[in-house]
């Protein structure tokens, strides 16, 4: 019964922000503010994982595209691995794990500090104040930060199977693009803007509701991370058929 009453509450607070959302009441420049610090903050993150990882796809595809003398279909493995999954997940992992448990500190240190009951007190919503512009924010830097780790990981298996393995860098570049489309752009546009979404309401809801003291705040942390990932990671198998269905 708790679980579904936590469900339930958090649907009511979803529902909340999302209202506030559509009718824009929230400050702007509170949101590109959080925009600006969230997306600075996890740029390094995602361009030193995803790369390695571009570079890892160019290892381990050229092995065995060389058992068949076909090395010059590693550029589509890379494309469609990196463009359609590894960056929007590995963008959003990390997105959750510094702009998702920074925002479920913040909160939890001002729902401590009673700073979010002193901003009711002063008839300002808090919602609508502290926690709309941060989950606008994340739902706009994830797409974003997205867009550069799939930079970031095309141009690791450039250097690994170019630079490293000898393989025609003109061959590369052509056949990059040979088995991607917009629409797989789009699709990974959607579901990292989508992810975004969930990490934002995820941290926000669990900062807002932060109580224990210190320990409460770090909690309501590890859990932002833990259960943000459970969720998109969930909702990118359905997001995935359903993109795959529609091209089909």
């Amino acid at each position: 019964m708790k679980f579904i009453q936590t469900i339930g509450h958090f649907g009511l607070f979803s529902g909340q922000v999302l209202k506030r959302v559509v009718t824009l009441r929230f400050p702007v420049r509170a949101m590109i503010a959080q925009t600006d610090l969230t997306t600075r903050r996890c740029l390094l993150p995602v361009v030193a994982v995803v790369f390695p990882f571009g570079m890892v796809i160019s290892l381990q595809g050229l092995q065995i595209f060389s058992l068949f003398g076909a090395e010059r279909m590693l550029a589509s493995l890379a494309s469609v691995a990196i463009i359609r999954e590894l960056a929007p997940v590995l963008a959003s992992v990390l997105v959750a794990a510094q702009g998702g448990s920074a925002n479920a500190a913040e909160l939890g240190a001002m729902r401590i500090e009673e700073e979010l009951d002193a901003t009711e007190v002063m008839a300002v919503d808090s919602i609508s104040y502290h926690v709309t512009p941060r989950v606008v924010a994340l739902t706009i830097a994830t797409p974003l930060l997205n867009i550069i780790g799939t930079m970031a990981g095309l141009a690791g298996s450039f250097v690994t199977a170019v630079l490293f393995k000898n393989e025609n860098a003109g061959v590369f570049l052509t056949e990059l693009g040979s088995h991607t489309t917009s629409f797989d752009l789009w699709a990974a546009f959607i579901k990292t803007t989508i992810f975004g979404l969930i990490i934002g309401l995820v941290s926000c809801y669990l900062g807002y509701n932060a109580k224990g003291g210190a320990e409460g705040v770090g909690r309501a942390v590890n859990n932002t991370v833990v259960y943000s990932v459970l969720v998109f990671i969930a909702a990118n198998y359905f997001l995935t058929s359903a993109f795959f269905g529609m091209a089909a």
